[in-house]
C-alpha cells in the first residue's frame, strides 16, 4: 500500500510539473506580444495559437449611446469562448478595444463629467460581465475628424481625463487590470493629447506602426517600414520629388511633410519623455497595394492611379500574390521592409513579412520596449510562414 502511495504522489507530482512547464512556456517571451483579434471562420477562440501571446485584444466594443458595448450580437457568445480559453492559457490576458477606425462617439461620451462617469461605469460593467483583464481605448482620433468622426479641441483635456478616470476605477477592481489606447503613428496626432498626462495613467501605448500610406496616398511607399529615411534620401524619386515642392509651399507653423516610420516615431515619443517599457511597436497582418505603378526602381515611390481592390490579408498575400501570379519579391534594407511589384500588371504592394517583424521584434528588445503588438491575428498564416510564430521565435531569444 505504501509503494502505490508512493507512485500515485510521483505521478501526480510529474503532471503538475508538466503543467507548470506549460505554463511557463506560454509565458517564456522576454517581451509582451499582444494581439488584436477580429474572429472570423477558421480562426474561432478554441483555434487560436494563444500559447504564442501575452495579450489578446477583442476587436470592437463601441460607444453606443454614451455607453461601451458591443454592436454585433455574435460577439457576446465569441467573447464568452476567448475568455473560457484562460483555463488553458491562465498566463494570458484578455482586454477588449473600444473603437477602431471611423468609430464614433467618443468626443460626446468623455465631453462632461457626466457623460464620462457614464462611460467609464460602462465599461467597468463590461469587464466585470465578461471578467477581462483590461481594456485599450482606440479613439481615432482625439481632437482630429478623422473617418467622419465628431472632434472638439477639448478632446484633448477630456482624453486625458478619461483615461485618468479608468484607471482608478479599473484600480477599484478584484484583479489586476491592463490599461492601453492605441495611438497613430505620426506626429501631428501628439499635438491633441496631454501625452505625459496620459502615460501616467496607463500600463502601454500601441504606436500603430502601420497605415503609413493609405489607399489615397497618390505614391507607392511603405506602410509599415521600420527604418527611418529623410526626405532628403528620396529627393531624387517621384515621391521626394512632390514633396519637396509641397513643403516649400507650406504657411509657416504648418507641419513639413517627411517619410514616416517606426523608429521615426519611437524615437519622437521618447524624447517627449516617454518611458520606451510603455511604448509597444505595431506590426501589420496585411498589405496594402497600388495600381499603374510604373517600373523604375520596381515600383517604390513611384506614382499610382489609385488602390488595388480585393484583400490584401498577409495570408492571401502569400497565395494570390506569389511568383507565379507575376510577383517579384524585393527588401528594401533602410526601410527595413518588404515589398512586391508586378511588372506585367503594375501593382505595387507594401507589408510585412517574416524578416520585417523579427526585425521589429528585435527592435523592441534592444530598446527595452513594452512589447510588440499587431493587426490583427485573424489575417495570419498558420504554416511555418507564420507572422506570429516569427514574432514568437524572436521574442522567445536570450
Amino acid at each position: 500500500m505504501n509503494k502505490l502511495i508512493t507512485f500515485l504522489l510521483a505521478c501526480v507530482f510529474f503532471v503538475s510539473c508538466g503543467v507548470q512547464k506549460e505554463a511557463n512556456d506560454q509565458a517564456a517571451s522576454a517581451v509582451n506580444i499582444m494581439a488584436y483579434y477580429v474572429p472570423r471562420e477558421g480562426y474561432m477562440p478554441d483555434h487560436l495559437p494563444l500559447d504564442q501571446l501575452t495579450h489578446i485584444i477583442f476587436s470592437f466594443s463601441k460607444v453606443i449611446d454614451g455607453k461601451m458595448q458591443f454592436r454585433n450580437e455574435n460577439a457576446d457568445s465569441i467573447m464568452k469562448q476567448l475568455v473560457a480559453q484562460k483555463e488553458k492559457y491562465p498566463h494570458l490576458k484578455v482586454m477588449i478595444a473600444c473603437g477602431g477606425w471611423t468609430a464614433d462617439g467618443f468626443s460626446d461620451a468623455v465631453y462632461t463629467e457626466e457623460s464620462r462617469t457614464k462611460f467609464i461605469s460602462s465599461t467597468i460593467d463590461f469587464i466585470e460581465n465578461y471578467r477581462l483583464d483590461g481594456v485599450d481605448i482606440d479613439w481615432e482620433y482625439p481632437g482630429i475628424p478623422a473617418g467622419g468622426t465628431k472632434a472638439r479641441p477639448e478632446d484633448k483635456e477630456n482624453f486625458t481625463l478619461l483615461m485618468k478616470g479608468l484607471r482608478e476605477a479599473l484600480d477599484q477592481l478584484d484583479r489586476p487590470q491592463t490599461l492601453t489606447f492605441a495611438s497613430a503613428g505620426w506626429k501631428r496626432y501628439y499635438k491633441n493629447v496631454e501625452l505625459l498626462e496620459v502615460m501616467k495613467n496607463v500600463d502601454y501605448m500601441n504606436i500603430m506602426t502601420y497605415d503609413q500610406a493609405g489607399g489615397a496616398t497618390k505614391f507607392a511607399t511603405h506602410h509599415t517600414a521600420l527604418g527611418h529615411r529623410s526626405l532628403a534620401d528620396i529627393a531624387e524619386t517621384p515621391l521626394g520629388f512632390a514633396m519637396t515642392l509641397q513643403n516649400a509651399e507650406l504657411a509657416e507653423g504648418e507641419d513639413l511633410w517627411e517619410p514616416q516610420s517606426a523608429e521615426e516615431i519611437i524615437r519622437f515619443c521618447v524624447e517627449k519623455g516617454v518611458d520606451p517599457k510603455q511604448i509597444v511597436i505595431g506590426a501589420a497582418f496585411y498589405g496594402r497595394g497600388w495600381k499603374g505603378v510604373p517600373p523604375e526602381d520596381n515600383g517604390l515611390y513611384q506614382p499610382n492611379t489609385g488602390p488595388i481592390s480585393g484583400g490584401t490579408s498577409y495570408s492571401v498575400l502569400l497565395t494570390d500574390f506569389t511568383e507565379a501570379d507575376g510577383y517579384e519579391k524585393h527588401w528594401d534594407p533602410v526601410a527595413k521592409a518588404p515589398f512586391l511589384y508586378n511588372p506585367t500588371d503594375s501593382i505595387f504592394v507594401t507589408y510585412d513579412d517574416t524578416v520585417s517583424v523579427k526585425l521589429k521584434t528585435q527592435y523592441a528588445k534592444e530598446n527595452d520596449l513594452g512589447g510588440i503588438m499587431f493587426w490583427q491575428l485573424s489575417s495570419d498564416s498558420k504554416d511555418d510562414a507564420s507572422l506570429l510564430k516569427a514574432i514568437y521565435s524572436e521574442a522567445a531569444k536570450k
